[in-house]
């Protein structure tokens, strides 16, 4: 990826994993252990991978400005099995964005209260007003995912969200969001050495929760939901957009590019900024130090 700026005469697309547009390959069904999509590929080195985001975070800021300038509102959904690597990818997308604008919905348990409303109505608060981009870490998705699979909703509940979920997309869309939509698939393999890497690093053993414990063994019922999933909602004004997550690096490169191309956008990056000249400070006086408490300087 180039580090060059973007000509601020034409809208510049990236394309998916460094293609050029056009050239990708179908998108399958990845949960299902298929070896021509889950290929093992070497690890990227550290260096090329910070080398790589170093531009692409330069051209989401760049992003992010245009969607300000421009009023945009943009919704992108994360989801995924348990340690597929969202929250990495989120967390990479969001570090060098200003937060006021671009911000994370990860909301938990619903309430006995938000139990009984519209299903849809916990999540509508969380959409972005002009100028702004919300990235959801799961969405109203969990209805056809862990609710469906763990029992958590009802049968009518879980076929009328199949039915309403696409209209409910459609008003979105209508309504001037830009609706973007990630799964992250990884193999059953992989799913298993970062549960084992959880378990034996004590700073992520809070990853690890009572859902992610059980789908280790419902492995089928879950791809079986993912399925159905896709064969409702997967549409053509709202598409799932399949991401490779078996290497965290090359994915979290891959999402980035790919949301890159999805919103053309034009450098409004100044050419210069000046700093006005600092005030003089005649005739202020600093507060005697000793009157302040600092923070121990232990390192």
């Amino acid at each position: 990826m180039s580090k060059k700026s973007k000509s601020k005469d034409k809208p510049k697309k990236h394309s998916h994993d460094g293609r050029v547009k056009g050239e990708g390959v179908a998108v399958k069904d990845l949960d299902a252990k298929q070896t021509d999509i889950h290929v093992k590929r070497e690890k990227m080195k550290t260096k090329d991978y910070e080398q790589e985001l170093a531009g692409l975070q330069i051209e989401l800021v760049k992003m992010q400005e245009w969607i300000k300038a421009r009023g945009l509102k943009v919704v992108i959904l994360f989801e995924g099995r348990d340690a597929a690597g969202k929250g990495g990818a989120i967390k990479t997308i969001t570090m060098s964005l200003n937060p006021r604008y671009a911000r994370i919905a990860a909301l938990g348990t619903p309430t006995e209260r938000e139990k009984t409303q519209w299903y849809f109505q916990r999540y509508a608060p969380h959409l972005p007003a002009a100028g702004e981009m919300v990235l959801f870490d799961r969405s109203w998705y969990n209805r056809a995912g862990v609710e469906r699979v763990m029992g958590f909703c009802t049968e009518e509940e879980y076929q009328e969200f199949l039915r309403s979920c696409p209209e409910f997309e459609k008003m979105l869309i209508r309504a001037g969001i830009i609706l973007i939509k990630y799964w992250f698939s990884v193999s059953d393999e992989e799913q298993e050495r970062r549960f084992q890497s959880r378990i034996d690093d004590p700073t992520k053993r809070w990853k690890l929760s009572p859902m992610d414990m059980v789908s280790r063994s419902k492995w089928v019922e879950y791809s079986r939901a993912k399925d159905t999933m896709f064969a409702y909602t997967d549409t053509k004004q709202s598409p799932w957009n399949v991401v490779n997550a078996d290497n965290k690096k090359r994915a979290r490169l891959n999402v980035i590019a790919d949301l890159l191309g999805k919103i053309p956008y034009k450098d409004l990056t100044p050419e210069a900024i000046k700093l006005p000249p600092r005030q003089d400070d005649k005739g202020y006086v600093r507060p005697p130090m000793t009157d302040q408490t600092f923070v121990p300087e232990v390192f």
